[in-house]
Parts: C-alpha cells; sequence; structure tokens
C-alpha cells in the first residue's frame, strides 16, 4: 500500500504541474519541453514527433503496444479585435462558450508577451442589461477584457496581440483532502501523468513487460487528428488512456477506472475490450465498461489514419467533461492498476 501511495502522489504531482503549463492544441511546445524532460529524468529516451507530440519506448519485447495519453487541451484565440478593445475569440477545440464566462484568462502573443483578461458576456452588468439571463453564450456574444488600459484596436494592437494570438483559460487545480481533483482540462493531462507513473514503476520497480510497449503523447487530440502519425512499425495494438465518460446513462464513476466499448467512431476491438475487463476482474479493480455516445479517441484517429492495429480505450472517471472537470485518486489507482495488470 505504502508503494502505491508513492506512485499516485507522484502522478498528482506530474497532473499539478502539466495542468499549470497553458497548452492548448497547436501551442504546446512548453508542455511537451516539460515532458522530454521528465522522461529523461525517469531513464527513458524520449524522441519529439514532426507533429510535435513526445514518443517513447518503455521496454519489453514483441507484440508491440502503443499506449497514447494526449497533452494539448481546449482553448481560445483571437479572431478579432474590436473597436472598443474587446477581443472576439474562435473556439480551439471543443471549448464551450457557455462554461468559459467570467473565467480568467492569459492572451500570448506571437514575440512572447503573456497578458491576462477575463472571459466575460457582452454588456456584463445585470444592474444595466436586463437581458442578462436571457442572452445566449455564443463566442459571438462572449468576449475578452483585457486587464490593460486599452479603448481601441489600436491600443491593443500596440501591445502585439492580434488575430491568432492563443488565449487560454486558467485550469482552476485543487486536490481535495477527500482525494477529489477538480480541474479544467483533466482531459487529458491527468491521463497524461498517469502514463508518466507507470513509465516510472516500470523503471523503479525493474517490471518485465509482457509486450514491447510505447507511449505517445500526442499533441492534437482535441481537434482530431493527434495520432494519425508517428506510429511505430511494428505495433499492433492501439491503446488510448482518456478520460472515462461519467453521466446519466453510464456506469462510471469520478472513482473507477473506465473502460470504453463502444464510442462516437463505433466499438473497440472485441478482442481488446474482452482482455481489458478480464484483466480488470482477475485483479479485483474498480470498472466500469460504458457506451461513449459523443466521443472520439487518438485510438479512433489512428484507425482513420489507415494504421491496422487492434484497439482500445480506458481512462479514469471524469465528471463534467470539457467543463471543470472533477475525477478522484481511486480512479487514477484504477487506472494505474489496469495498466500493470495488462501490461505486465
Amino acid at each position: 500500500m505504502k508503494k502505491e501511495k508513492k506512485y499516485i502522489e507522484y502522478i498528482l504531482k506530474q497532473a499539478e504541474a502539466l495542468l499549470a503549463i497553458d497548452s492548448p492544441s497547436g501551442f504546446t511546445e512548453k508542455v511537451t519541453d516539460y515532458l522530454c524532460e521528465e522522461y529523461k529524468r525517469l531513464g527513458y529516451k524520449p524522441v519529439k514527433t514532426k507533429k510535435g507530440g513526445v514518443l517513447v519506448e518503455i521496454g519489453g519485447k514483441g507484440n508491440a503496444i502503443l499506449t497514447m495519453a494526449h497533452v494539448d487541451t481546449l482553448g481560445g484565440m483571437v479572431a478579432e479585435i474590436k473597436s472598443n478593445g474587446r477581443l472576439r475569440l474562435t473556439r480551439v477545440g471543443g471549448l464551450n462558450a457557455n462554461n468559459i464566462e467570467t473565467e480568467n484568462c492569459r492572451i500570448y502573443t506571437l514575440d512572447g508577451k503573456v497578458y491576462d483578461g477575463t472571459v466575460q458576456l457582452t454588456d456584463a452588468s445585470i444592474h444595466v442589461n436586463d437581458d442578462y439571463q436571457k442572452s445566449e453564450r455564443t463566442f459571438d456574444s462572449v468576449e475578452v477584457l483585457l486587464d490593460e488600459k486599452v479603448s481601441s484596436k489600436e491600443d491593443v494592437k500596440a501591445l502585439g496581440i492580434g488575430n491568432g494570438s492563443f488565449v487560454c483559460m486558467d485550469p482552476r487545480t485543487r486536490i481535495t483532502e477527500s482525494g477529489y481533483i477538480k480541474s479544467r482540462f483533466l482531459d487529458d493531462k491527468l491521463s497524461t501523468a498517469i502514463l508518466l507513473g507507470f513509465a516510472k514503476y516500470v523503471k523503479d520497480e525493474d517490471l518485465k513487460l509482457s509486450r514491447k510497449v510505447y507511449q505517445h503523447i500526442t499533441v492534437f487530440e482535441e481537434v482530431g487528428h493527434g495520432a494519425c502519425g508517428s506510429v511505430p512499425e511494428d505495433v499492433e495494438e492501439l491503446l488510448s488512456v482518456d478520460m472515462g465518460c461519467v453521466g446519466e446513462g453510464l456506469e462510471c464513476t469520478d472513482r473507477q477506472v473506465s473502460i470504453c466499448v463502444k464510442d462516437g467512431h463505433g466499438p473497440y476491438h472485441y478482442d481488446v475490450v474482452k482482455a481489458l475487463i478480464q484483466a480488470a476482474k482477475d485483479n479485483h479493480i474498480d470498472y466500469a465498461a460504458d457506451v461513449y455516445p459523443y466521443y472520439g479517441s487518438d485510438a479512433d484517429a489512428a484507425l482513420s489514419a489507415g494504421i491496422d492495429a487492434r484497439h482500445g480505450l480506458i481512462g479514469p472517471g471524469v465528471y463534467a467533461s470539457h467543463g471543470y472537470e472533477r475525477s478522484h485518486k481511486d480512479a487514477v489507482a484504477a487506472t494505474l492498476e489496469l495498466l500493470k495488470a495488462y501490461l505486465a
């Protein structure tokens, strides 16, 4: 139990570090630099793919499996500087205007400057706007107010902000004493940290793997093409380690590991699903098997790109996906245990 606690603490520490680095799709260099350094510190030899992801061989021989998580997140980008100095956004990935209102954010310029701002409804003062509650929240009705003395388009451009500047929401990460993990972008930085934890476990315990294991941390999953390339030629199986869905009609809670049987692209490979469920049962791991109705994974992307391999998907249960998300240490532990059971 003490040994397990050590790895859970490591995973949570890495999750906090990753969540603190802004990294919407297309703006991930800093977080992948961090990952490369951490893999090297653990004793591995990571390489960056041409698209900017991180690929590393963990060990083992034969019947190669590519385990995948993604470190890119949802975000925004400046689409227009308004005449009053406020910013209209276009979303990166599935960011939803309904749940970023009143969120603090950071705006990154092409020359490396960073400015603070807040996302607000246009005309956000309730004492002035009688239609406040009736207004639909869209990317045409919410805007970014810069925390700078600006009142015109020219003022904003003078700061170096322009169309294409990335806008990153504050993750607001918090881990409670009761073990709950709350933050934006647990999808998928929590599972990225779990893969790091598994890599650390393999190295520290000199674990003998049942097959050759790669890890690929992708950087364009949220826009649909994260794992469309950089799959090693000897890979026979793909395993996405992403967030497990929690919601009405599903069995999984945010304290379990989820095994996906089917998502929006179709069923996962029957043999892989069956083997994952059997591994969970044999090792008394708290799991749920579910259908995710509106979901796509890196494994789906790889198959769509023509990769000939079996595929599966697991992950810690995460509630309120693409919003202010919540999971639990128990889900982290269950996911790590399933990886160990399936790959060792």
